[in-house]
Formats: C-alpha cells, structure tokens, sequence
C-alpha cells in the first residue's frame, strides 16, 4: 500500500507485461519496447516468457495470467505505435503522462532528447515505479525531483534517460490540484505542452474526466496537442471484464471501467475546452494496417487513440 492506503496500479504491470511480451515479436517493426521487461520482477517475469515462447500453462490460474498478458500485448502494439507516432508529431518541449504508471518512453525514445517530461500518477504507483527504476540501475533524484540531464552511460551501467529531464509528479486526483502540483514541478504554463492520456481513461468516472481535461486544458498554451486513449462502449469487452472481475480470474479484476465514451462526445468534450479532434482511430483498424488480421477483435475494436490541437 501507499499513501491513501491505495496500492499500486495492478493495470500498469500487466501493460508493462505486455510491452515485454511483444518486444522483438509483434510482427512489426515499428514496435519495440526493450525497456518493459527491465521494470518488471522476477515474479512478473514468468507469464511473459511463456507468452514469447508460446507455451501455454496446464493450470487454470496460470494459463489466465498467460491469457491475459498474450491479449494485452496484442492491444499494447497498435496502440504504442500510434502514440509513439503521435508524440514524433506534434512535439513540443513539454510533456505531460497523466497516469503514467510503467510508461519508458522517456528512457527508450531519442526524440525526447529536448524535451522535459512530467510523469504524473497516484503516490503509491510513483513509489512503486521508482523502486523498479532504480532495481534497474536508473538514476533518480535533482531537479525538480527528476532525473537531470546527464552524460551517456555504457549500456551495463544500468537504465539511461534519454529524455531532456524527468519530472515525477505525484497527484492524488482525489485531494490534490493538477495544475499546482505541475506549477510545483516546473511545468510552464505559457510554452506549448504535449499531453499524453494513455491506460486511464476508462478507470475514471465521466465527472473525473472531465475534470481532468479542464485542468490540463487550464494549463495549455497554443501549439499544444492531447493524444489520449480511451475505450468506446463495447457489449462484448464490458461483459468479457465484468466475467472476469466475478471471477476475480484476473490481476486488474479489482480496478473496472467507470467510463466508456463514444468519439462524438469525446470531440465534443475536448471542444468544450478549446481542444480540436485531428484524428481518432480504432485500435483495430491500426492492427491490420500494420500486421494484417487480429485476433482480439472485440478488444482493438472498442480502443481508442485520439490526437486534438490547442488553438
């Protein structure tokens, strides 16, 4: 447990898994996370070797936990590409992660060199992604409570940022202000900010959404960008989730949906708040654009990667 009494996301290590399990085997080549399995612990480790070698367990507890890092992984590539894409594109000097759980973007893309990013998650999944940076040879600590700009390292010689700085922010959304909490980081309000919203969405009720969006939308000058992944409302994935949280046959069976949204009323509030919708694709759609047909199709189907421009 950490403050709040809330333990850390269960969410964040099965993308984390699933980051893992596709590196070097999702069929293409624009994906590649080497960084995931570096953040997982031993005990983590093993559904994701089973998924790479496609050896699935006999017991039944086992082979769900194989089952459901071999769908994650599945919706992690598309969905990775797609953002990664994104951020390439519209690039600023700023980023902010909200929720960022086990996200390594700051550690596996160059093209952050210039750009200082804040990672903002509930205290406990803060804590709980420090200790497994540093179990991994990451410096943490300077500016900001980030990690600094610093010489390259050898690669042995442990887990190197190639981002301009790192910035953790914890924000407890029920008691704390986002906006005061990046003020209190070093966040500039008046440069252009990019904005990533990935894994979150749906775990929020529709009033803590849009909550959020009118606090970062406070804090976004003009040439700034939101890419933010959400879940569209899908009969076949909300019974698929609720089976499985009866069951308690899953490691996120106790952290369930609280908000689906449509792309209209997800333009429609972004609009709301000065944010202009560019582009909104299913994750299915991306799946057979890079590798042909899928099999999770209920899953890719329902997600969702948008992109809005600031005025």
């Amino acid at each position: 447990m950490g403050d709040s009494g809330r333990a850390a996301s269960r969410t964040a290590v099965l993308v984390c898994q699933g980051r893992a399990a596709a590196h070097g085997r999702a069929g293409t080549e624009r994906f590649s996370d080497a960084v995931a399995a570096r953040l997982l612990h031993d005990a983590e480790r093993w559904p994701v070797d089973e998924v790479r070698a496609d050896s699935a367990p006999k017991g039944w507890q086992e082979r769900t936990r194989y089952e459901s890092v071999r769908a994650c992984a599945e919706v992690v590539v598309p969905r990775t590409i797609a953002i990664d894409d994104a951020l390439r594109t519209h690039a600023t000097g700023q980023l902010v992660i909200l929720g960022a759980g086990l996200d390594a973007r700051a550690w596996r893309l160059p093209e952050l060199a210039r750009t200082d990013v804040w990672e903002v998650d509930h205290p406990a999944s803060q804590q709980d992604k420090q200790a497994r940076l540093t179990g991994a040879g990451a410096r943490l600590g300077g500016p900001g409570d980030g990690v600094p700009p610093s010489p390259r390292q050898p690669e042995h010689s442990g887990l190197q940022v190639l981002a301009r700085s790192v910035r953790f922010t914890p924000v407890d959304f029920a008691v704390d202000d986002l906006g005061t909490a990046l003020a209190a980081h070093g966040h500039d309000a008046s440069a252009p900010t990019t904005w990533l919203w990935e894994g979150v969405v749906p775990y929020l009720t529709r009033e803590q959404v849009r909550a959020t969006v009118s606090a970062l939308a406070a804090r976004t000058a003009p040439g700034s960008a939101l890419v933010v992944n959400y879940q569209a409302p899908s009969a076949r994935a909300t019974a698929g989730r609720l089976l499985t949280r009866l069951l308690g046959s899953s490691i996120t069976s106790g952290e369930p949906w609280r908000s689906l949204w449509r792309p209209e009323q997800m333009a429609a509030l972004l609009l709301e708040h000065g944010l202009r919708v560019v582009s909104d694709d299913d994750l299915l759609s991306l799946a057979q654009a890079l590798t042909g047909p899928a099999h999770r199709r209920a899953s890719l189907r329902s997600g969702r990667v948008a992109v809005a421009e600031s005025g």
